[in-house]
């Protein structure tokens, strides 16, 4: 990486959903800059195996946090632990998700209730324990990783689409609040994506439906969204806030049928 990519912090980031796809890839292209990394997952094992693969290829250090984002009350033991091993945290990234697939007929409340709660509410509720630790560190900075469905209409996942599209909304009020004390919040909203919770849907559905709609011709690689996440949280993003960073290979733009 050249000096010029490189973002002059070194904090901390914590990174839910850091186990696999998206948020792993994030965390491995914080840590490759230099960011020493918590990763939040459901999977408490994987979060701690990647951890210290993490720590081990880029020399930085590392943990892995089993923790269930939609229950708040496990919030204030998994920050206890980060704050512990890493105790200067400069930054959050959040990844976590689940994704319903059940259309208008899907959606219960049990239902309704997961979606928001793990994608949408945890950003709130982190971001208001984590802002001491934020005001601590300048340069602080946050992302929210929306989709383009909070921009598309889908009809096979309306909790999802409803969680994405409000964390667009959370941001911008989030930004407003956060701004006069130098912290920044981004979303970056990733398009067709090739990771394990998409990768069920690609092998149900006929070759190249995802492709067909994409300018780029291809699905989305993980590492292409961490290194996008990587330069909203670095400082050479000093002056980006309440703004959405779409990672989606044309696919929204798309007029293709």
């Amino acid at each position: 990486m050249s000096e010029s990519t490189k973002p002059s912090l070194t904090t901390a980031v914590i990174v839910t959903g850091g186990a696999s796809g998206i948020g792993l890839a994030s965390a491995r292209a914080l840590a490759e800059a230099g960011r020493p990394v918590a990763l939040w997952d459901l999977n408490e094992a994987k979060a701690k195996s990647e951890a210290d693969a993490i720590a081990a290829e880029f020399g930085v250090a590392a943990i892995g946090v089993g923790i269930d984002l939609s229950n708040p009350d496990l919030y204030a033991d998994a920050l206890a632990t980060t704050r512990a091993a890493l105790p200067n945290i400069g930054g959050l990234v959040h990844a976590a998700g689940v994704v319903d697939q059940g259309s208008l007929e899907g959606v219960t409340v049990d239902v309704w209730d997961l979606g928001i709660n793990t994608h949408l509410r945890p950003l709130v509720l982190l971001t208001k324990e984590l802002l001491p630790d934020f005001q601590a560190n300048p340069g602080s900075a946050i992302v929210g990783i929306s989709s383009i469905n909070a921009h598309l209409g889908n009809a096979i996942n309306p909790v999802y689409s409803a969680a994405k599209g409000g964390m667009l909304a959370v941001v911008r009020s989030l930004a407003d609040r956060l701004g006069p004390e130098g912290i920044r919040i981004n979303c970056v909203s990733p398009g067709q994506i090739l990771t394990p919770m998409l990768q069920p849907t690609v092998d149900l559905l006929p070759e190249g439906t995802f492709e067909r709609r994409i300018l780029m011709g291809r699905l989305g690689k993980p590492e292409e969204v961490g290194r996008a996440v990587r330069f909203m949280l670095s400082d050479e993003a000093s002056y980006i806030t309440a703004s959405e960073l779409v990672v989606d290979g044309g696919n929204i733009s798309s007029q293709r049928m």
